[in-house]
């Protein structure tokens, strides 16, 4: 499994630059990414700009696996306006056509917010259960998941219900190989025992401010990683200087390099995501 710190290129929704709410983030972005020289192109054919969710997960440098993507969020079960939230559903075959992208195809209901990876691991909520319970028992299902994604660990840990959509890319990241760095308001025993049980370690992302603002600071975990760069969310409010000294602790080779940098991200987080949902990184083999 090729992990985010190992990609080299990044895609976003051609909406993201021409829907006049997210004009402003979208200059603040590709303007970051130009300063450090890394390379990024915008996605045709879209309807939204959550691009992490339907395109394809790289497994290798030529093995992309297109899931079905089918998720409840976009079937009427959750009430939502425009203004609210996910309401478009986006055809990724459509989408990597216009790339000419060649993809591997599963009956799998998943979306790729829900996927965090590394080099051996993937992370995904219990939601995945539900979402196949017509065609897969867990036992199945687990073992699909590791030969599809070519991993020796598939954890699925609880999906708590304060998380909308389900996603792990809202509660946790991979610091290394086996290690994660998870949003404090998670803690459960639960969580600590699945993660342990599979082997891996854990640090907390813990903010001491006197009002924290549950409803925004979630939203640092969803930062943006290639092995350039990291791109940290940043929403106006206190835990922002301590969410960019943590970062520095947790991931120092990008410090080093003064390669982490903050983004305004207060007019993408009020639609229910940031960085890593906007985006879609691959490796990429340049010539």
């Amino acid at each position: 499994m090729i992990s985010d710190n190992q990609t080299n290129k990044i895609y976003f929704s051609e909406l993201l630059k021409t829907d006049l709410r997210f004009t402003e983030t979208c200059n603040q972005i590709t303007g970051t990414l130009d300063l450090f020289g890394v390379k990024y192109e915008f996605l045709q054919k879209t309807k939204d700009i959550w691009a992490r969710d339907y395109m394809p997960i790289q497994v290798s440098m030529d093995k992309f696996v297109e899931y079905r993507y089918d998720p409840d969020y976009l079937q009427g079960t959750k009430k939502q306006t425009k203004e609210e939230g996910r309401e478009i559903k986006t055809y990724p075959d459509i989408v990597c056509d216009a790339l000419s992208l060649k993809t591997i195809k599963t009956d799998i209901i998943l979306d790729g917010g829900n996927v965090v990876k590394s080099q051996n691991y993937i992370i995904l909520t219990d939601k995945i259960f539900t979402e196949n319970k017509h065609w897969y028992d867990k036992t199945s299902l687990v073992k699909q998941l590791e030969a599809l994604f070519e991993v020796e660990h598939a954890v699925l840990i609880p999906w708590p219900k304060v998380e909308e959509y389900g996603h792990t890319d809202g509660m946790l990241r991979f610091i290394d190989d086996e290690t994660v760095l998870i949003n404090e308001i998670e803690k459960t025993p639960t969580l600590e025992k699945r993660l342990k049980d599979h082997g891996l370690k854990w640090e907390y992302l813990h903010f001491d401010v006197k009002k924290p603002d549950e409803e925004i600071n979630w939203g640092y975990i969803n930062f943006l990683q290639t092995k350039d760069i990291i791109l940290l969310p940043k929403f106006n409010i206190e835990e922002d200087e301590q969410a960019f000294e943590k970062m520095k602790i947790y991931y120092p080779e990008y410090a080093r390099k003064n390669r982490i940098v903050q983004v305004k991200m207060s007019d993408i987080i009020k639609h229910g995501g940031a960085l890593n949902c906007i985006s879609w990184t691959i490796k990429h083999q340049y010539e």
